[in-house]
């Protein structure tokens, strides 16, 4: 149960390993895309109190339409190339920004949001959506969300 985690540890990496198996755990014998990804975006904002976490999902050739989150109102729909999200998409690559003032064509759904980090969802050799994750304040991601974060996508794909 979601009320049930116990997230120990002082480090970035440290939480990072304590939360995998309980993400395994909680996603584990629920088939439902939905309910997994909601739980998700809980378990990931009850950890680490991000501002905004949640999931775009690709809706025809060149959209994507928000999905499960946590956090305050967002952007119904982002085009493909648009911003960090549809840039993720189209590139079908992670992007880090440590500062989205300076990123070129920012979508700014919250002028609260400082710093962001967008994972491509990939199901077999396709990007299905973007997980989608926003801090309030400058440079909050790094190579040690990318790592652990890719790894929670992948758990969340295999109950698909």
């Amino acid at each position: 149960m979601a009320e049930d985690l116990m997230i120990a540890g002082e480090t970035k990496t440290e939480k990072y390993e304590n939360l995998l198996p309980q993400i395994k755990g909680l996603l584990s014998g629920e088939s439902n895309r939905i309910a997994n990804m909601a739980n998700l975006c809980a378990a990931l904002k009850t950890t680490f109190n991000w501002y905004w976490i949640g999931f775009y999902w690709v809706d025809g050739p060149d959209e994507l339409v928000l999905g499960p989150f946590q956090g305050p109102i967002a952007c119904t729909r982002i085009k493909k190339g648009k911003g960090v999200c549809g840039t993720a998409w189209q590139e079908q690559r992670v992007q880090i920004v440590p500062d989205v003032e300076a990123f070129p064509g920012h979508i700014a759904c919250s002028a609260f949001s400082k710093s962001e980090i967008v994972l491509p969802v990939w199901l077999k050799d396709e990007v299905i959506g973007v997980l989608d994750i926003d801090s309030d304040t400058l440079d909050s991601f790094d190579a040690i969300d990318e790592k652990y974060l890719k790894k929670i996508c992948e758990i969340l794909v295999h109950t698909f």
